[in-house]
């Protein structure tokens, strides 16, 4: 696809549809709000059967290595077989797995590591369904003739919401109905999910090759083949190597993220049980984060680009950072730990606007999609790890212990990467060269990995 104009909408053949989008979003906050209830669910099934926080960690662990590796690698193959495909037969298939867990445990055949299997099959199917739905994005604009800007920002309104609603249905699932039947919800989601996109979005038929051109030749007569996967790869990380902000950005995120991880994944279980709060206390303390980080995104969109970003962003990672982990590692009311979360969740909130408009306006168009995808998959990277330290941590060290180290750790990433020069390079907005295309003012994204 190639942009219509300065206004960004997609230039879209036959009759304006917003059935595609709606269908697209919808899909989205299923899929998503089923992931954000599994995220509570599993954790807390496996804590209370086998007292371990070790191996809570471990299957955290084993369901996201999957779905980072797998996401990925996965580029080509929505590109080949169709994002439409790729996403409804990933989601049967993450339904199929995440079914099992309840179905495998009443009938009294699930050990752990059948359990393990079954969650990194969840994790390697979630990946591809995941990009597939965020590839869907632009044709479903073009489909409702819609600005490809406010598309995205449609899709992380939604993210945001699921990531609100989730914890909350969550939290009361396991609560009032315990952690299976909360699994056996999420897999209804996914099924749900996978049903939307059969119905709302058109299989559309391959555009055919130029009549000029031999077939699998992959590109027009006349010109220079196109570079193979491999040497795109490295065109891709040698511009994100060779631009220091956009690489500090990368290791900044990878790191907080690894430290979000382990605080979503199995320190806050650990806290709801030893605490007493119980599941419930999840949910409520993960809407309110959610609830403020959606408010803090609206407002961002609207007026970030008329305040300094340097110092939004690092206000935003200031209060969304360290106190999460200080204020559970402190014996406080649980009102006092959802407020303190729902003004870390608002700081939070501006992070990814102005990530999202520093890499629009940084990267070339023609290496926006791998500089991207290289950049999101090592800011996921430190994921995977993040539940399994906490687990081997709390178990040897403690709870209170493993909090004030995470938030020692958060306070001392962002703070002494705000310290390097590149950082400047931030409020220096540059307009995108877009070969054909006037420039144009920066438009705010979502950053992935944030």
């Amino acid at each position: 696809m190639t942009p219509g104009g300065p206004s960004g909408c997609q230039a879209g053949s036959g009759p304006r549809s917003l059935r595609p989008l709606a269908g697209v979003l919808t899909a989205m906050a299923v899929s998503l709000t089923g992931t954000r209830i599994s995220a509570i669910a599993l954790p807390w099934f496996v804590l209370v059967t086998t007292g371990s926080t070790a191996r809570t960690g471990l299957v955290v662990f084993c369901e996201m290595v999957p779905y980072v590796v797998v996401k990925a690698l996965t580029g080509p193959l929505v590109d080949r077989a169709g994002p439409r495909t790729v996403s409804w037969t990933a989601d049967v298939l993450s339904a199929v797995a995440a079914g099992a867990v309840p179905l495998l445990h009443a009938l009294d055949r699930l050990s752990f590591g059948p359990l393990l299997f079954l969650v990194a099959l969840i994790g390697a199917a979630r990946g591809p369904g995941d990009l597939a739905k965020e590839v869907m994005v632009p044709e479903a604009a073009e489909r409702g003739r819609m600005p490809l800007e406010r598309a995205a920002g449609l899709a992380g309104v939604t993210e945001r919401l699921a990531s609100t609603a989730g914890p909350a249905l969550g939290g009361s699932a396991v609560a009032l109905l315990g952690p299976l039947t909360a699994l056996a919800a999420n897999a209804a989601c996914f099924a749900l999910g996978s049903v939307v996109v059969l119905l709302t979005l058109d299989r559309r038929p391959r555009a055919a090759p130029p009549p000029s051109s031999a077939p699998g030749d992959g590109h027009e007569p006349g010109s220079a083949p196109e570079p193979g996967y491999r040497r795109r790869l490295g065109e891709g990380f040698r511009f994100l190597r060779r631009d220091p902000l956009l690489l500090t950005v990368t290791v900044m995120v990878g790191v907080t993220n690894l430290l979000d991880a382990a605080l979503n994944s199995l320190l806050l279980p650990v806290w709801a049980r030893d605490s007493g709060h119980g599941p419930s206390a999840i949910g409520l303390i993960g809407s309110a984060l959610g609830i403020a980080a959606v408010g803090g995104s609206l407002i961002a969109a609207a007026v970030a680009h008329r305040l300094r970003r340097r110092a939004v962003f690092f206000t935003g990672f200031l209060l969304g950072g360290a106190p999460r982990f200080l204020v559970l590692a402190l014996d406080l009311p649980l009102w006092a730990v959802a407020g303190v979360f729902a003004v870390s969740g608002f700081g939070l909130g501006f992070l990814n606007p102005i990530l999202g408009a520093v890499m629009f306006e940084r990267i070339p168009r023609p290496l926006l999609g791998r500089v991207k995808a290289l950049g999101a998959a090592l800011a996921w990277a430190g994921i995977p790890l993040g539940g399994l330290v906490a687990g081997v941590s709390v178990a040897a060290a403690g709870l209170a212990t493993v909090l004030l180290a995470g938030a020692a750790a958060y306070a001392l990433t962002t703070g002494l990467a705000g310290l390097r020069p590149e950082w400047r390079e931030m409020d220096r907005r540059r307009a995108r060269d877009v070969p054909g295309r006037p420039r144009e003012a920066p438009t705010a994204g979502s950053a992935a990995g944030t």
